[in-house]
C-alpha cells in the first residue's frame, strides 16, 4: 500500500474515531451531577436566577445541579474557577453585566471572556430605572437632559460604588446626553437609595425592585426604564431610548456560560432545555413578577450580546474614569 495513501487512511480513521467518541460521550451525557458555578454570594440577583433554573434543568436532565457560590472580586473568582475547569459539559457559570464590564475595569482579568468561555444561552435582563428625588424639576428624561444642561454640574446622582453596574450606567447616560452631573458614590445600593429618599442626591439609575415601593409611594419619581421594551412591571415607565436617548439601554443580565471546549453537542442539548426552562409558564411567571424580562437565546445570538456589551461599556468606563488594579 502506498505510504502517502497509509498515512492519509490513518489521519482519517483516527478523525473518525475521535468524532465518534465525542458523539458517544454527548449521548451519554450526563452521567453525573452537574455543577452550577454562582460567582457571587447567595441571596443577591444572579444567585436568585441561578436557583430558578438550577432544579428545574436536574429534573429535564436526570442530574443534580448544584449551586456553588464563589463570590469576590466583582464576580472574577467564580468566573476564573469556571475557566479553568475542564470544558465537559459539568461545569456552568453565571454570567451576568459584570462579566462584560470587568474586562475594561479591570487592568488585568485572569481569564478573556470570549476565549475562554462558550455562551449557551442569555437567561433574562432586569432594566434599572432612572429617578429623581420630588424636588427635581424634571418629570421626564427630556426635562431631566435641559435641566442638566442649564445647570452643568449642578446636579449630582448616586451610585452603589465606583465601577458598579449603577455608576457606569448613569456614566453611559451622561456621555450619550452630553451632560456633566457629580458622582457620589457610596457602599451599596440600600445606601445610595436612601441618599436618593432623603434629597442627598438628586438622581440615581438603579434596580427596577430596589425603587418599585419607593416609586409607587410618590418618595421619588421614576422617569424611565433603562430596557429596550417598556417593563411589564412598570407599564407606565416609558423607555430611556424612547424618551430622548435613541439606543440607550443599560439592563443587568443573566446568562448562562460553559468553559471553553465544551462539545457542541452538550452546548446545543443544555441550550435547548433551558430555553424551555425559560420559557416556561412558571418560570417566566416568577421573573416578570420580579421585574425581569425573560429571554431564552441561541448561543450565537448570546455570544454576539456578549460582544456588544463589552463594547458598550468599555466606552462607559473609559468616560468614568474607573479602574479596579
Amino acid at each position: 500500500m502506498d505510504k502517502n495513501f497509509s498515512a492519509c487512511f490513518t489521519l482519517v480513521a483516527s478523525a473518525a474515531l475521535a468524532l465518534s467518541s465525542g458523539g458517544a460521550f454527548a449521548q451519554g451525557y450526563p452521567g453525573q451531577p452537574i455543577r452550577f458555578i454562582v460567582p457571587y454570594a447567595a441571596g443577591g440577583g444572579v444567585d436568585i436566577v441561578a436557583r430558578a433554573i438550577a432544579p428545574k434543568l436536574s429534573e429535564r436532565l436526570g442530574q443534580s445541579v448544584v449551586i456553588d457560590n464563589r463570590g469576590g472580586a466583582g464576580g472574577n473568582i467564580g468566573t476564573e474557577l469556571a475557566a479553568k475547569t475542564e470544558p465537559n459539559g459539568y461545569t456552568l457559570v453565571m454570567g451576568a453585566a459584570a462579566f462584560a464590564i470587568n474586562v475594561s475595569l479591570y487592568r488585568k482579568l485572569p481569564f478573556d471572556p470570549l476565549k475562554d468561555f462558550v455562551p449557551i444561552s442569555l437567561i433574562a435582563a432586569t432594566p434599572n430605572i432612572l429617578a429623581v428625588h420630588p424636588a427635581v424639576p424634571a418629570k421626564s428624561v427630556r426635562e431631566l437632559i435641559q435641566l442638566a444642561r442649564a445647570k452643568p454640574g449642578s446636579l449630582n446622582y448616586a451610585s452603589a460604588g465606583n465601577g458598579t453596574t449603577s455608576h457606569l450606567a448613569a456614566e453611559l447616560f451622561k456621555t450619550m446626553a452630553s451632560i456633566n452631573m457629580v458622582h457620589i458614590p457610596y457602599k451599596g445600593t440600600s445606601p445610595a437609595v436612601v441618599a436618593l429618599l432623603s434629597g442627598e442626591v438628586a438622581v440615581m439609575l438603579a434596580p427596577a425592585l430596589t425603587l418599585l415601593t419607593h416609586i409607587k409611594a410618590n418618595k421619588v419619581r421614576g422617569l424611565a426604564v433603562t430596557g429596550t421594551k417598556r417593563s411589564p412591571a412598570f407599564p407606565g415607565l416609558p423607555t430611556v431610548a424612547e424618551s430622548g436617548l435613541p439606543g440607550f439601554e443599560a439592563r443587568q443580565w443573566y446568562g448562562v456560560l460553559a468553559p471553553a471546549g465544551t462539545p457542541k453537542e452538550i452546548v446545543t442539548r443544555l441550550n435547548s432545555e433551558i430555553v424551555t426552562i425559560v420559557r416556561s409558564p412558571e418560570v417566566t411567571k416568577r421573573f416578570l413578577s420580579d421585574g425581569s424580562e425573560p429571554v431564552g437565546s441561541t448561543p450565537e445570538e448570546f455570544a454576539r450580546y456578549i460582544k456588544a456589551e463589552i463594547a458598550k461599556w468599555a466606552k462607559a468606563v473609559e468616560a468614568s474614569g474607573a479602574r479596579v488594579d
